[in-house]
């Protein structure tokens, strides 16, 4: 076993927070994101956050270090959109594997140093895996409900080289993550167990869903039994959601997960909801008073956030874990019940 597969039943574990919060503090502008390689590039690179691993570097690695030194135990590589897929918007697919070597070396150079401060507490680096921007279990065209922007073996083939190239970098466990469809993230856990068997490598996977409203369905219509039985069939380090909800609504999707599950289960809510105009501004206090339901509970293994925290949420949060124990592993996985 691994030491983050040791650590998961005897500790819980904090994930980071919001890359993409954090770097809006910096307000990069075009130039910045541009920097002095990508100065006659033809198409507008404003946005493209993972391009900041090369071209602002020191930007990043501060940002791991500041969630570090909030007590997270795992930081998340800067590679939310790192496959050919979503690069194609800035016409940049051929610099994916560079974007996720870069981000996963940087990340994994920050974990090396604050790990040797404190040996005692091990830092880790989740190679993150984004959803891409196109699905393949819907039609984007509602004239043409048959019709796919992509396929299974086109999104396979995207996430192995992205998932290649963070291994590459050094990550210590791959995170397929923000799943608003099943099908994109069973692509992307077949990309990974070839991998895996090429490699000759058993690197630890985490997948992390979404649920996208009220009705407590993914986008693609799945509640999160059905989430949760569609992936079981791949040795998980853990399963959960992130994304889409705050903490409090998230309780009774992590209640699901936390009983029929055999893996780990993890949960990153944003910090509440959006208000009127986007933003998000419950408090580190108070989000960390909402999870307290989750540890109470014995719900969760793994804990961080998503959209709208910062370093100051993550402590919040690993300042309230410390005195809850890690939920505990089934022995079994159950099955759902049939007529």
């Amino acid at each position: 076993m691994s030491k983050i597969e040791e650590l998961l039943s005897q500790k819980i574990l904090i994930l980071d927070g919001a890359m993409g919060t954090m770097l809006q503090e910096y307000k990069f502008t075009e130039e910045d994101f541009r920097g002095s390689r990508f100065v006659d590039w033809p198409v507008s690179l404003k946005g493209n956050n993972d391009l900041l691993s090369i071209t602002q570097p020191a930007a990043i690695a501060q940002i791991h270090r500041k969630y570090f030194d909030a007590g997270a135990d795992i930081v998340e590589t800067n590679t939310f959109s790192g496959t050919s897929i979503a690069m194609a918007d800035y016409q940049m697919q051929e610099l994916v594997y560079e974007l996720n070597y870069e981000s996963a070396r940087i990340a994994k150079e920050v974990a090396r140093e604050v790990t040797l401060e404190n040996p005692e507490k091990p830092r880790f680096v989740a190679g993150a895996i984004g959803p891409t921007n196109k699905t393949a279990s819907m039609s984007p065209d509602v004239n043409d409900p048959g019709f796919r922007a992509i396929s299974f073996s086109e999104l396979s083939a995207a996430y192995k080289e992205q998932a290649k190239a963070l291994i590459d970098g050094g990550v210590d466990v791959l995170l397929v993550e923000t799943v608003f469809d099943t099908l994109n993230a069973k692509a992307a856990l077949f990309a990974i167990e070839e991998l895996k068997e090429e490699l000759s490598l058993d690197i630890p996977v985490m997948i992390s869903g979404t649920i996208t409203d009220a009705s407590g369905r993914t986008l693609s219509g799945q509640t999160a039994e059905a989430f949760l039985i569609s992936i079981s069939h791949i040795p998980l380090l853990s399963v959960g959601f992130n994304c889409a909800l705050g903490a409090k609504q998230l309780t009774p999707h992590l209640e699901v997960l936390a009983r029929k599950s055999d893996f780990g289960v993890s949960a990153y809510p944003n910090a509440g909801l959006p208000n009127a105009f986007g933003e998000y501004d419950q408090s580190p206090r108070e989000m960390a008073e909402q999870i307290k339901e989750y540890l109470s509970r014995g719900l969760v293994n793994i804990l961080g956030g998503c959209c709208g925290t910062t370093p100051k949420h993550i402590k919040a949060i690993a300042e309230v874990a410390k005195d809850y124990q890690p939920r505990k592993f089934q022995k079994e996985f159950i099955q759902p019940e049939t007529e």
